[in-house]
This record gives structure tokens, C-alpha cells and sequence, in this order.
């Protein structure tokens, strides 16, 4: 993945002299997450997916920007006995995050290093069953959410590499990896 990105930002750079910096970004990429120890009433199996992810933002100067996100958690499976038999446990989740980011101010037109913080609001659904019974329930929760990446771009086209740390209730919190394209208007 290090050569793809490497790659990607030498070619950028090769083809521009100059990018823009557009108002207003819109992208969507595949994620990596993973939310462990999830406490419930249950044992709960841990979210470990290659899900998708999709945000928005607004840039009104060249070193901040507001933006917004979705990244599906996705979804897991596991099993238990009872005394009556198989039963199972399923879990999905998604989180809604809202940032303040903050770009360095590099000497290269094409590449962005971005921090960021702000906030995810989170929900983890779950569907329990053993035989005879069966429940569901969800978890929502808010918590502090940051992140860090880089990403290159030419004109109104861009590629961005990230990660991010979530804090969602009742878990060890969300780690998401990702790679996205975005255009800029």
C-alpha cells in the first residue's frame, strides 16, 4: 500500500505545477475498522471489517476546514451453546463523526498532511438468539474522535490516506483505516 501511495503522489506531482484548493470536497473510499472489547450483557464478537466510508467538507482557507463523515463499521457473527442448544450473536455498527481540520502549510502545490478532532456519534446494533428466545437492542453513544492523514490532488481530483481513532461507549473504541478518492468544487 505504501508503493500505491507513493506512486500516486509522484504522478500527481509529475503532471501539476500548481493545485487548487477548492471551497467545497465531497469523497468516498474503502475503510479498515476495528472495535474490540465490546461490553453488552452477552458475549459480543468484535468488529473487524473492510467496510466503505464517505464525507464532506467545506475549506474556507487553505489551513482549515470543516467536515463530516460515515464510516460503516461493519458487521459480525459468532456462536455460543446453551443447554438447549446453538445459539448466536449478531453485531453492525456505523458512527457519524463532525471535524474541525487542520492542514501544514508544505511547499508542495499537490500534498496535504492534515490533523483533525471533533466528534462521532456511534450506534451498535445487536441480535442475540438462543433457542426459544430471541432480542435486539442498540447502543448509541458520543465521544471524542481525531485523526491524521495525508492526501494528494491536481485540479478538482484527490486521493487521501487516513486514519482514525474513534471513542465509542461500552468498547476499546474504533480504529479505522482508510483510503479515498474526493473531488473538489
Amino acid at each position: 500500500m505504501r508503493r500505491l501511495i507513493l506512486l500516486m503522489v509522484l504522478a500527481l506531482g509529475a503532471t501539476v505545477a500548481q493545485a487548487e484548493n477548492s471551497f467545497f470536497y465531497l469523497g468516498a473510499g474503502v475503510a479498515r475498522s476495528s472495535v474490540t472489547d465490546i461490553t453488552a450483557a452477552f458475549s459480543a464478537p468484535d468488529l473487524k471489517n473492510s467496510s466503505w466510508k464517505a464525507y464532506a467538507g467545506v475549506r474556507p482557507l487553505s489551513w482549515l476546514a470543516a467536515e463530516v463523515d460515515y464510516i460503516d463499521l461493519g458487521s459480525a457473527h459468532s456462536t455460543f451453546d446453551t443447554n438447549f442448544g446453538a445459539g448466536y450473536t449478531d453485531v453492525k455498527g456505523y458512527t457519524w463523526g463532525a471535524y474541525a481540520v487542520g492542514f501544514l502549510p508544505l511547499p508542495l502545490p499537490v500534498v496535504d498532511i492534515f490533523g483533525k478532532a471533533g466528534v462521532s456519534f456511534s450506534r451498535l446494533d445487536f441480535q442475540v438468539y438462543s433457542p426459544g428466545q430471541g432480542t435486539g437492542f442498540a447502543s448509541n453513544g458520543t465521544g471524542f474522535a481525531w485523526g491524521v492523514g495525508v492526501q494528494a490532488h491536481i485540479s478538482i481530483v484527490g486521493a487521501r490516506l487516513e486514519y482514525e481513532d474513534l471513542n465509542i461507549p461500552n468498547t476499546s473504541g474504533a480504529k479505522v483505516t482508510s483510503l479515498s478518492v474526493f473531488l473538489n468544487f
